[in-house]
């Protein structure tokens, strides 16, 4: 049986191809291990009326013999009870192999995975052959003459255990050509040679794969495979993996030119710039500094440093009780789960298309464009990326309102891909269509121009084509809530463009459309809205345009307005941020002053769960207590919580920056030295 680590996944499901099967408890009554049979055998029996696309004849012959079997076992099940020792072990063994074959079955028939299969027939027909010598050798040993049973039904059984030692479980023929057919297509691939349409229709036609859809849920599946926390051999599945959804991406988007793609909505989730995102401007802080790989389980030691958690540990099993980074030495080798940081590392990865389990095999230089695991899916993004762009330019307006859902569910997808769109010149024809009439192309043009400005090359040439007007007007004008808090996000890739920060803001309609997203816009807009002022004020210059936008009273508004809950909680956080940055300048701290701030950031001082959300608070007071002092100062004195807060989260200290203890202690000492005078 396959070790239980290899067959569920994290969350304890189970993993594709493998059996978790369990024996029977000891001492399980005859009566309830028939019962279970029965109910077994009837599972899969209903098998009968699935479709299967690969392992046809296989599956016809696995559920006969099962459904003759039934009848057998019905027969025994009026006189469970006087069953041998030795029928139990038989009966055992068979409901072990049941098992087996309910989930072969449940595979094989699985909606999404029919490609997959297709490509493991040879190792699913050897299970097919194992599960009935299986069958076959438990019946061989089974004490008919010890069970009371007609002559009719006994003979029945002998026969069955003849025809399962001869049966052959072999490839049929359709499912040998058809994964011939779909090897020479990736090797075309591989090559740089676009296969013909017809060959591709013909493997397409065999699986019965006919839409759209039923592309989309086969990219699903298998890119659901590729995620898994990988074993040595499913390591080298990996690239076969790969090559598949690349050639499913390609009939998706070529083959599939008018099908059912209109019911494909945006999500929300695309358009949802993620809390801690300005610390991912850095990805050397995604870096472990023992290993120079990316960490997959960032732990915090004492001296506040963060380190890969297998890392760290081998250093102090070794006998290591100092700092690797610091030098200093640790008081204690306790180590601070780093949640936000892990949180941070597993959105970078989701961004860049690399599974979380895998990615502490990459080298430090992360940012770099994410090729592909193999060539022939290389070759099919590339071929895929040239006939979209064809297509936005020369098609109908069907064909480029499919285009454009292409490139944004392309573009989601990982770097590399955003590379071959970005190369193939799909920038200047998005922009354009940024303008349509059509909500939903607007939607899906300014998605995809979303995701493309995640690539360095994506949002330079988004700039390059004067591309910056045309989001600023979806930022304002949008027809639909979900196109202006793309837009906004947008906006904050793009400042992140050496130099495009004072260009942007110079606009005069970008951060008032920002402010009035902040005002009236979806949580997810007012988030998006706050961390593209963020980038903006990376440019001085960009502070009195932020400030005379009314910016400061919106935050407010927003941080003192929104629950404490789920998704709310990371608005408040973000807009803590900007008001922290804005607070750092004399006519911010003022302009914050100005509103009734003071009072509920004292009270979410101590109140609010967010650690990050506690220490923008010390920021600002701290910006609060230096740039307008004289009335602040007494007001926090005053307020027993505020000292005892402060304390509180120095007793984090081993989870918070150097940078943020610094604040911390700087404000206590404001605190006390006032109260000594």
């Amino acid at each position: 049986m396959i070790g239980k680590h290899n067959q569920l996944d994290l969350f304890g499901r189970r993993r594709f191809l493998s059996f978790p099967a369990v024996h029977p408890c000891e001492g399980i009554s005859p009566a309830t291990l028939v019962e279970a049979l029965i109910a077994l055998a009837h599972q899969i029996c209903h098998y009968r009326s699935k479709f299967f696309a690969t392992q046809r004849r296989n599956s016809k012959e696995i559920i006969r013999h099962i459904g003759i079997l039934l009848e057998f076992l019905e027969e025994v099940g009026d006189n469970a009870w006087a069953l041998p020792e030795s029928a139990i072990l038989c009966f055992s063994e068979l409901h072990l192999t049941f098992q087996k074959t309910r989930f072969l079955l449940e595979d094989i028939s699985r909606e999404g995975a029919r490609l997959w299969i297709l490509m493991k027939s040879p190792l699913v027909s050897g299970q097919f052959h194992v599960l009935i010598r299986a069958i076959a050798t438990a019946l061989d040993v089974l004490p008919l003459d010890s069970i009371e049973l007609g002559d009719d039904v006994e003979e029945l059984v002998n026969l069955l255990a003849r025809q399962a030692r001869r049966t052959s479980f072999r490839l049929d023929q359709g499912d040998e050509s058809a994964m011939a057919g779909l090897h020479v297509i990736l090797d075309h691939f591989e090559k740089g040679i676009t296969p013909t349409r017809g060959v591709i229709r013909r493997v397409l036609h065999y699986l019965g794969i006919s839409s759209w859809s039923d592309c989309q849920k086969e990219i699903k599946f298998l890119t659901e495979e590729m995620g898994y926390d990988c074993s040595d051999t499913d390591e080298r599945e990996l690239p076969l993996l790969s090559s598949l959804v690349g050639f499913l991406s390609y009939c998706r988007g070529v083959i599939f030119e008018s099908s059912d793609y209109q019911n494909h909505r945006l999500d929300q989730g695309e358009v949802r710039l993620n809390t801690e995102i300005l610390s991912c401007l850095n990805h050397e802080d995604l870096i472990c500094p023992i290993s120079l790989e990316l960490m997959t389980d960032p732990v915090t030691v004492y001296t506040g440093q963060t380190y890969d958690r297998s890392s760290i540990q081998k250093w102090l099993q070794a006998g290591n009780l100092i700092c690797p980074k610091t030098g200093k030495k640790l008081i204690t080798t306790d180590l601070v789960p780093n949640t936000a940081l892990r949180k941070l590392i597993h959105q970078f990865c989701i961004e860049s298309g690399i599974s979380l389990p895998r990615s502490c095999r990459l080298n430090h230089e992360i940012t770099r464009t994410i090729g592909p695991e193999s060539p022939a899916a290389m070759g099919a993004l590339k071929s895929l990326s040239r006939f979209l762009a064809r297509t936005l330019v020369f098609g109908s307006n069907e064909q480029k309102n499919k285009a454009v859902l292409e490139v944004r569910l392309l573009s989601k997808s990982n770097i590399f891909n955003r590379s071959c769109l970005v190369d193939a010149g799909v920038v200047p024809v998005l922009l354009n269509l940024l303008s349509s009439t059509d909500p939903t192309t607007q939607e899906n043009a300014i998605s995809a121009l979303l995701k493309l400005s995640k690539h360095v090359g994506g949002r330079i040439k988004i700039m390059e084509c004067g591309g910056l007007r045309s989001i600023v007007s979806v930022l304002k004008r949008g027809p639909t809530d979900e196109s202006k808090q793309a837009a906004a996000a947008a906006i904050f890739y793009l400042s992140l463009v050496k130099g495009s920060q004072r260009r942007i803001g110079e606009m005069p309609e970008t951060i008032p459309s920002l402010v009035e997203l902040i005002k009236e816009g979806t949580p997810c807009g007012k988030k998006n809205a706050a961390l593209a002022i963020f980038g903006l004020l990376l440019d001085p210059d960009n502070h009195p345009r932020v400030l005379e936008a009314g910016t400061v009273s919106a935050l407010v508004n927003t941080v003192l307005c929104s629950p404490s809950a789920g998704e709310k909680v990371e608005l408040v956080v973000d807009s803590l941020a900007v008001l922290a940055s804005l607070a750092e300048h004399a006519d911010g701290s003022i302009s914050i002053l100005k509103t009734p701030a003071l009072p509920q950031l004292t009270r979410l001082l101590r109140s609010t769960p967010s650690r990050s959300g506690r220490e923008y608070i010390v920021s600002i007071l701290l910006s609060l207590c230096i740039n307008g002092g004289r009335d602040v100062i007494p007001s926090l004195s005053r307020d027993p919580s505020v000292m005892a807060s402060l304390y509180s989260l120095l007793s984090e200290e081993t989870s918070m920056a150097s940078k943020a203890s610094r604040k911390v202690r700087s404000l206590i000492h404001v605190l006390l030295n006032f109260t000594e005078r």
